[in-house]
């Protein structure tokens, strides 16, 4: 395989377009961090938690397993921040795959972004919305995917109308979220259920650790996404840095105090216990207003994970659109909008296919669209995140003379402690659709099928 293809940075071109052709750095250090801050907690903060509470020996472990999830995010952001820094270009991932390994593999990253990784991403999101909205005002019997649809569709139109737009929406939400839980943590930390509601701890045989730190993982996921904006970033040597470890280290703030609540409130026993850990605690200070308070709160934090997700995906389809001629209209920056115009249509178009379907098959069980969406995305979000990891080394060692304004200390542990954490879960990943017999793992296999014909004619095909 040929290493080391440059990518062309996005706004390289045979002619000179306009400013409003070409990403604009609009994005501030605030505007960044939101993001990443807005995408990291949104719908895995009240489906995870207390799965994880019922899967570890106490509150002690409960709190190490969080600091321990902040501190590999911690690791990973160190390794995006020294290929962000060094390839400031909208993309992320796709720009450094193409330069470490050929347009290929860049190609196929973008693939699986496009059809497996982003759609069942923001769907699964969109399938927590839907269930909480359905709560507070039920539309039928398809009500939690028809909500599910409405949010896609009415963000990704918000987005296609322009970045001020785009990051605005974010912005609020992302603030309206915090304020929210902040207000959770406080009603946790001040109240208590009833003695007589305590439940005894559970069997030690019944816990799964290693469950614990994969679920723990994944909901610090998102961080990463901040790279595919780094052509919109302003000082981008400096803000990248600065943005991926405020973001993780204000993320993990608001994990360790919400589950440090949850467990005053409830009991290690009694959090793990909880079908809807928040609206419990919340209820404990406001009564029913609390429960519908937090499922509002629900419903904010999704939408502002989903803003964000489809913010930063549409760029890379934009910067695959720019080196392949086969794609070229998604590679278009709307002039007018100053938005990647048809990669926000097409991105909401395949999320919608999955959406619908995941939904629809098999009926709108509780929570079953969100977990199918989660087995079809694990496995090839991980293997990609891997790869991305091993680029760094690549890139280190055949593009030496590439400024590198910020590189990872402690090299090469740290790199490979992020290569050996991602390679663990994709193993699980895959383990888990075996064992499971997941189908969506199978639609995501097939899916990827094609990419790969399209990788292979990608390698001789005109830029």
């Amino acid at each position: 395989m040929n290493l080391l293809v440059s990518a062309p940075h996005p706004s390289s071109s045979t002619h000179n377009p306009p400013p409003s052709a070409v990403p604009q750095r609009r994005l501030s250090l605030i505007d960044t961090t939101s993001m990443i801050v807005g995408i990291i907690i949104g719908s895995g903060l009240y489906e995870t938690t207390p799965i994880i509470a019922g899967n570890v020996p106490g509150t002690a472990w409960l709190i190490a397993g969080w600091l321990l999830g902040a501190a590999y995010s911690l690791i990973g952001s160190l390794c995006y921040a020294e290929l962000a820094t060094a390839y400031p270009a909208d993309g992320g991932d796709y720009v450094y795959l193409s330069r470490a390994f050929g347009r290929a593999v860049g190609f196929l990253f973008a693939w699986a972004q496009l059809w497996v990784i982003r759609p069942g991403s923001i769907g699964a999101m969109a399938y927590v919305f839907g269930r909480y909205a359905t709560q507070l005002y039920p539309l039928g019997e398809y009500s939690f995917t028809l909500y599910a649809a409405a949010s896609v569709s009415v963000i990704s139109a918000i987005n296609v109308l322009g970045v001020r737009e785009g990051k605005w929406t974010q912005n609020l939400l992302t603030g309206a979220k915090l304020l929210g839980l902040s207000i959770v943590i406080a009603i946790g930390l001040t109240h208590q259920a009833p003695a007589e509601a305590a439940l005894p701890p559970s069997a030690p045989s019944d816990m799964n650790v290693g469950l614990a730190l994969i679920l723990v993982v994944f909901t610090y996921g998102g961080w990463n996404d901040m790279a595919y904006v780094a052509a919109e970033v302003r000082e981008p040597q400096r803000n990248i840095l600065r943005a991926l470890v405020l973001g993780v280290v204000a993320v993990a703030t608001v994990y360790v105090g919400v589950n440090l609540a949850f467990v005053h409130a409830l009991g290690i026993a009694g959090f793990a216990a909880s079908r809807a850990v928040a609206g419990d605690v919340a209820a404990l200070g406001l009564g029913d207003w609390g429960r519908r308070g937090i499922a509002t709160l629900i419903c904010i934090s999704t939408l502002g994970a989903i803003n964000g997700m489809i913010f930063t995906g549409a760029r890379i389809y934009y910067a695959m659109g720019r080196d392949h001629a086969l794609f070229a209209r998604v590679g278009r920056w709307n002039s007018r909008f100053g938005t990647p115009a048809w990669s926000l249509v097409i991105q909401a178009a395949c999320t919608l296919l999955a959406v619908v379907g995941f939904g629809l098959l098999g009926g709108e069980a509780e929570g079953a669209g969100f977990q199918r969406l989660i087995d079809f995305t694990t496995p090839v979000f991980w293997f990609f995140l891997l790869l991305t990891g091993v680029s760094v080394f690549v890139l280190r060692e055949y593009d030496a003379q590439q400024e590198r304004p910020f590189r990872v200390p402690g090299y090469p542990v740290i790199p490979l402690v992020f290569c050996l954490g991602a390679a663990g879960i994709v193993c699980a990943g895959v383990l888990h659709a075996i064992e499971a017999r997941s189908w969506a793992a199978l639609w995501a296999a097939a899916l990827m099928a094609p990419g790969v014909v399209l990788a292979w004619y990608s390698r001789h095909s005109p830029r």
